[in-house]
């Protein structure tokens, strides 16, 4: 398939897969490869009427979907899928992408399937259909973020499009998908979304912004130089780690307001407003902020009616900054923002920044909210066109608030435990606790927090973490330092294999430093070095296998291979041809270090090569056994050449035969008769099935040699009624 699509499909789905891979797991990678392929087999280089291809649409739609909206495979796959139904006539079944790709990306393309069947053209003045739209679009939260990246693809191609589609995409995306976007908190996204259909509702307008923003550019950049200069330096001295930029209001924003006002371009005097972002711990995130707030306001006059603290009292949808507005060059308004990397980030990214910052579990609150808008929605006395500006998302609205003895205040998820709460005041206190009074009421590990609860911790010096905690703690951080606790182990085991890779590298005579260390994590797709001493420890990784890729594939002599496997000793008990560097391999077969493997059944005469195994020693395979090309491309420095030597003896080798042909009276009898005047050839076993006038069987013999096989082989076909016999593998 990938010979017929054209180059720059694949060329952008390698693309995608590149910028994907830190945000998703390895192991999803096949899955949506599979996805890929499904899609390009039905569309091909498909295109739309203006030229684009369908397929690479679909991409570019994933590629936003993990990147910009923080998504993950099941929604990428859904993704990569949503343009074959539908397209040219081109059907699916749900119930065929369940079976193949699973019910999550069923439920997104069956919400999908549902949009699509709706005409949402003039939402305003069809209210029962767009009522119908948001209950589709409020079944799953994901099928409104993929609809939400199709939809900022289709607007940034938009240039592209036919002038009556530009008006109906512009239209549904100023009324809808905007909306829809800035009440999930996905700012930037709703910003562009604005712009873009502002591009095409008012071109006229949007232009002339654009032109008088390029000619003030200069003059903004002034101001902003003489605006932060002294804040920059007082906050320096004073030791804070932090960045400041100026971020100029949307093109949108900018419109919005001067409709608002009835004011020129020229009369927008907030045209931007000044950011500044910290570094700071978590737990020191309010103070660091504050702090901040006070050299700002040191410096220049802060107008208190604009004072704005959504650190202590964050916005519904997460939103956390401090907003002061405050005179500044020329008695000239500036708003400054102050908030930390993290803050940033959800302002920036909103719902996809939540979901990282709670470890990917965010959506679970989201399906809950959407559950109850689909309640409202449900409602038939609702005006659905009004009922979007009141569209409400609080990620925060499953969260509990406590107090220590002391009476600070703490937040914690929904069903957090008092060990949750015991490992929020303190890991060591988490790791201590056997339990507690809430209230002034004694109670265990287990007891479920409510709102308002005053709590204390009891301790003790016999306490320890159990792998039973993990079933009821909810908090990620007591999650997290249970699993460090128990892992001491796991550390142990570390130590061990670092200790065995330092005295491998000593023996290479190879300099073990961090930019190898490096090199190897890199190839292995491991993150700390204590993941791969560990997989050494444990033999999940070959120390010969990180000589190859350290050393390269250097030809070594099969004795060198085997020296870092075998003993000295089994070593030396084996015989090589040093002509050719062969490992022999007598046909008398006892007392030896090697075995016959019993995947192809390797008898004298057949070629061969030998296997290193690290528990079995060598194992002996024919070279057409079904296992050696995975072998030979994963393990190559394990591969022994290997030949026959003929002593002179005889011994039996196991072969399996296949045989099949026209069943009649007494076959069953003439094969066994053939096989027993043999010499030399003995019966193991024969099975027999027959059906409809035919058999087929298999046939397992010990013989001498390949010579002694064939001949059996040739007197078997000429008994009658047979049609074939074949030597099997197994």
């Amino acid at each position: 398939m990938d010979q017929i699509l054209d180059e720059k499909i694949n060329h952008a789905y390698q693309a995608l897969i590149f910028q994907c891979k830190k945000n998703l797991p390895e192991s999803d990678l096949p899955l949506i490869d599979k996805a890929f392929h499904f899609a390009g087999e039905t569309l091909g280089n498909a295109t739309w009427n203006q030229g684009e291809f369908i397929l690479n649409h679909s991409i570019l739609v994933a590629k936003i979907a993990v990147l910009e909206l923080g998504l993950s495979t099941d929604s990428l796959i859904a993704a990569l899928l949503h343009n074959v139904y539908g397209n040219r006539g081109i059907k699916f079944s749900i119930e065929e992408v369940r079976k193949n790709f699973g019910s999550n990306v069923a439920t997104i393309l069956d919400g999908w399937i549902r949009i699509n069947s709706l005409n949402t053209g003039n939402l305003a003045f069809q209210s029962e259909n767009f009522r119908r739209l948001l209950l589709t679009l409020s079944g799953d939260v994901k099928v409104i973020l993929i609809k939400l990246a199709d939809q900022l693809q289709d607007m940034r191609t938009l240039n592209f499009q036919p002038a009556e589609l530009r008006e109906r995409l512009s239209i549904d995306t100023w009324h809808l998908y905007a909306p829809l976007a800035h009440r999930l908190g996905l700012y930037k996204v709703n910003s562009e979304l604005l712009d873009l259909a502002l591009k095409f509702i008012h071109p006229k307008d949007y232009e002339s912004i654009v032109e008088k923003l390029k000619e003030t550019a200069v003059e903004r950049a002034s101001f902003v130089s003489a605006f932060v200069l002294p804040i920059e330096k007082k906050l320096q001295s004073r030791g804070f780690d932090f960045e400041m930029k100026a971020r100029t209001k949307s093109i949108y924003s900018i419109w919005n307001k001067m409709q608002k006002q009835k004011v020129d371009f020229s009369e927008v005097y907030d045209l931007f407003a000044i950011r500044i972002i910290l570094n700071a711990a978590p737990e020191n995130e309010k103070a660091t902020c504050w702090q901040a707030f006070s050299v700002v306001t040191e410096e220049y006059l802060s107008n208190p009616d604009r004072l704005r603290d959504w650190i202590t009292y964050p916005k519904s949808n997460g939103y956390e900054s401090l907003h002061t507005t405050v005179l500044g060059p020329g008695k000239r308004w500036v708003e400054v923002q102050i908030r930390t990397h993290r803050m940033d980030d959800i302002a920036e990214n909103g719902l996809a920044a939540h979901w990282r910052y709670k470890g990917g579990k965010g959506g679970d609150e989201i399906d809950k909210w959407l559950r109850n808008v689909r309640e409202i929605l449900e409602n038939p006395q609702l005006n659905p066109v009004d009922f979007i500006d009141d569209f409400k998302v609080n990620i925060y609205e499953d969260e509990i608030f406590v107090f220590t003895p002391k009476g600070d205040l703490l937040k914690l998820r929904a069903g957090a435990t008092l060990l949750d709460f015991a490992y929020e005041i303190h890991s060591k206190i988490g790791d201590k606790c056997v339990g507690g009074k809430v209230n002034g009421k004694l109670v265990t590990l287990k007891y479920i927090l409510k709102n308002g609860d005053q709590i204390s911790v009891e301790t003790s010096n016999n306490q320890k973490p159990k792998l039973d905690w993990l079933d009821f703690v909810v908090t990620s951080k007591a999650k997290t330092r249970i699993k460090a606790s128990l892992n001491e182990d796991l550390k142990k085991e570390a130590e061990n294999g670092k200790e065995i890779l330092r005295r491998k590298f000593k023996n290479w005579k190879i300099e073990l430093n961090d930019s190898i260390i490096r090199d190897i994590l890199k190839h292995y797709k491991l993150k700390l070095a204590v993941d791969l001493y560990f997989n050494i420890s444990v033999g999940k990784i070959d120390t010969l296998e990180i000589k190859e890729q350290v050393i390269g594939k250097r030809e070594e002599s099969q004795q060198e291979k085997l020296t870092e496997i075998l003993p000295a000793q089994e070593i030396k008990e084996l015989t090589f041809d040093n002509s050719d560097d062969f490992l022999v391999i007598d046909n008398n077969l006892k007392d030896v270090n090697y075995k016959l493997a019993v995947c192809c059944n390797p008898i004298f005469g057949d070629e061969i090569f030998g296997f290193v195994t690290i528990m079995e020693g060598i194992k002996i395979h024919r070279v057409s056994c079904p296992n050696a090309r995975q072998m030979f491309e994963r393990y190559p420095y394990r591969i022994i050449k290997a030949k026959w030597r003929n002593t002179g003896k005889r011994n039996s080798f196991q072969a399996t035969i296949h045989i099949s042909g026209s069943d009649r009276a007494g076959i069953v009898t003439d094969i066994s008769r053939i096989i027993s005047k043999e010499v030399g050839i003995q019966m193991r076993s024969i099975a027999i099935n027959s059906e409809d006038k035919a058999f087929d069987g298999t046939l397992r013999v010990f013989v001498n040699d390949l010579e002694h096989l064939d001949f059996l082989i040739q007197k078997l076909k000429n008994i009658k009624g047979v049609h074939s016999v074949t030597r099997s593998d197994a």
